[in-house]
């Protein structure tokens, strides 16, 4: 049994620290960098050793390239991970507390990955009851995107998650429980049991936990594990506990230099010159961000999952889109969608029938493109 009990002061300046190493805890960093490595190594042996027999046959069924694709989205969210787990150790990022809800938040988050598990083929089971936290916004979304990421990675049939209140002290609970190892495998696996669930998802979710003073509780049993998050800092029936009115009235130490760290966003465009002035401008905000061409190519890959933002040209909104927009804001009502239109100086929102758009030009995307997306994405929680 692996037990994690985590918990941090309350102070601001304990995010970059929780990632950074303290004296005599460089092994343990060289060691999480020689894990990265094994880890995105492996998918991308894999992608290459299938694009190998591709240039040798000349064919590749359609299965294979899923597969392929499959791999190489492996190799990339580990990355992400990785590159996540660089930049919250730099220093530079700042908690910014607000008041947000816990239980909105994890639903919006599985309603956007829907998708995801549908394809993987788990059920997932709800039982949440309301709870609000004071808590770093940004923060959390990567945390709350990293337990999804570790617990879909590894759950063999359904994940359950659970929201309470532990009534002293007066925090809100957030569970995700699973069996990581089908029950026809015991205890044949059990042995290394454990050890499997340690990826660089877990390692990131971890770090983040104690950025943001959690107690963080893991109990891995006979093939099952249940991971519990702990908030201190919770709102009691309205009222703020002492501890989260002290964290929200100290206030931040200074910007978010990371606001969008680990959220997904897919560009529809047509032009090369289009595309590399979104690809420069987003380069350094720690997105995970794909490019299509058109608008079936953007329904045909939102069928494995929806991202948090999308990004499209005026040119292409045409009917289709407008059908297609109108289904995946059904299914993910807080979905962003900016506009990038052939005029236009300065980011411009407007809201037709329902739907939410911000609107930038095209001979302003390097200035009006990043906040327009903090704009959306802050809306979307």
């Amino acid at each position: 049994m692996d037990l994690f009990d985590r918990s941090a002061p309350l102070d601001k300046s304990i995010g970059p620290s929780a990632f950074a190493p303290k004296p005599g805890a460089a092994e343990g960093f060289r060691e999480l960098v020689g894990q990265i490595g094994r880890e995105v190594a492996a998918p991308m042996t894999a992608a290459l050793e299938r694009v190998n027999a591709f240039a040798t046959s000349g064919r590749i069924d359609r299965a294979g390239l899923r597969e392929l694709r499959e791999e190489i989205e492996c190799a990339r969210r580990l990355a992400l991970s990785a590159q996540q787990i660089s930049r919250f150790a730099s220093g530079r990022l700042r908690q910014n507390p607000e008041r947000l809800s816990l239980t909105q938040t994890l639903r919006d988050a599985l309603a956007q990955r829907s998708r995801e598990t549908a394809s993987r083929g788990i059920d997932l089971r709800q039982d949440l009851k309301p709870a609000e936290i004071i808590i770093d916004a940004s923060m959390w979304s990567a945390l709350l995107q990293s337990v999804l990421d570790w617990s879909f990675e590894h759950a063999r049939s359904h994940i359950e998650f659970r929201i309470d209140i532990k009534s002293w002290p007066v925090h809100a609970r957030l569970g995700c429980r699973f069996a990581y190892i089908p029950a026809d495998e015991l205890p044949s696996q059990n042995a290394q049991g454990a050890q499997r669930l340690d990826t660089v998802p877990w390692q990131l979710l971890h770090r983040l936990s104690q950025a943001l003073g959690l107690v963080v509780r893991r109990d891995d049993k006979d093939g099952n594990t249940h991971l519990t998050l702990e908030f201190p800092h919770t709102v009691n029936e309205g009222v703020a506990t002492l501890a989260a009115l002290q964290f929200d009235e100290s206030g931040a130490a200074g910007p978010n230099s990371q606001p969008m760290v680990g959220r997904h966003v897919l560009v529809i465009t047509s032009r090369r010159e289009t595309r590399n002035g979104v690809r420069d401008t987003l380069r350094s905000m720690g997105l995970m961000v794909d490019y299509v061409g058109s608008i079936d190519e953007a329904r045909q890959f939102c069928e494995g999952g929806l991202p948090h933002a999308i990004i499209f040209e005026s040119a292409l909104a045409g009917e289709n889109f407008r059908k297609l927009r109108a289904e995946w804001t059904r299914e993910v009502p807080a979905l962003a969608f900016i506009e990038i239109a052939e005029q236009g100086r300065e980011l411009e929102v407007s809201d037709i029938g329902g739907q939410r758009t911000s609107r930038i030009g095209r001979d302003v995307i390097a200035g009006a493109l990043p906040s327009a997306l903090m704009f959306e994405l802050s809306k979307g929680g």
